[in-house]
């Protein structure tokens, strides 16, 4: 999953693309270089951030989408939201995905949306909004704590008749860098818990690699590179990544390896 942020003030690439021209540029290239899936965005999700009310947020991604499609029929598109009428109104313009960081707690209309839709949903843990996430997170048991949530969130998704749940640990939201490591340490676990959903490890130049190294995000291609393949070796199914061309590159070297 290559991501495209089209917004301003993303804690990596924002800024990058934010007209027709370098949006439709971006997206080529992260098909070009061998993703699968382009995720949309055009709201930073980063800590501290504030969210957009959904109107703005859909008025913004419905169009982005429309643009994408139309540049790439074939594409799958993911868009990146947690809000339903952005996400009603991105499917309706073409997209296939939706990736949403609140696990539906933003927006109660989120769930029946997905339902209603039919399309596949991508479920993060996450406690609290970005703007405050990272204020004191505390976890006794995270992996309990992490697979509680999952399970309570997939009955309610389950009973309103959603299909195609992919989980995402939410790594970098509402956790401490020390739990970042706890939790992806135990990822094996985590994925076995739930065998019927893909997991999606997305830990793309994220400060859990940056701080521990004392960089910055332009700095941390190589750690998100290892965790990469790590994910894949505990049995994930699917990265969300900056970096397509290099992260391809290491995915065909473990595949070689492994013969997968």
């Amino acid at each position: 999953m290559g991501i495209l942020n089209a917004t301003a003030d993303s804690f990596y690439d924002g800024g990058r693309y934010t007209d027709e021209e370098t949006i439709v540029r971006r997206a080529q290239q992260i098909v070009a270089e061998g993703a699968d899936i382009i995720d949309i965005g055009v709201v930073s999700s980063r800590p501290g951030a504030q969210l957009l009310a959904p109107e703005e947020e859909a008025a913004r991604l419905a169009p982005i989408v429309a643009l994408v499609r139309k540049s790439l029929p074939d594409a799958i598109i993911s868009v990146d939201t947690c809000f339903s009428l952005p996400a009603r109104k991105a499917v309706e313009a073409g997209a296939d995905i939706i990736n949403d960081i609140s696990g539906g707690q933003f927006d109660n209309k989120m769930f029946p949306t997905v339902a209603q839709l039919g399309v596949p949903y991508i479920l993060m843990h996450t406690i609290g909004t970005p703007d405050h996430m990272q204020d004191n997170p505390h976890y006794d048991d995270i992996l309990k704590e992490v697979a509680f949530y999952f399970s309570s969130k997939l009955e309610q998704l389950y009973r309103l008749g959603a299909k195609d749940v992919i989980l995402d640990p939410g790594f970098g939201f509402a956790k401490t860098l020390d739990d970042n490591y706890d939790l992806f340490r135990q990822l094996p676990e985590l994925i076995k818990l739930f065998p019927d959903n893909p997991m999606l490890v997305a830990v793309s130049r994220k400060s859990m690699i940056y701080k521990l190294m004392g960089t910055t995000p332009d700095e941390a291609m190589p750690g998100t590179l290892t965790l990469g393949v790590m994910a894949l070796e505990y049995g994930a199914q699917m990265l969300r990544v900056h970096d397509v061309k290099e992260t391809v590159q290491s995915i065909k070297i473990y595949q070689k390896l492994y013969k997968c």
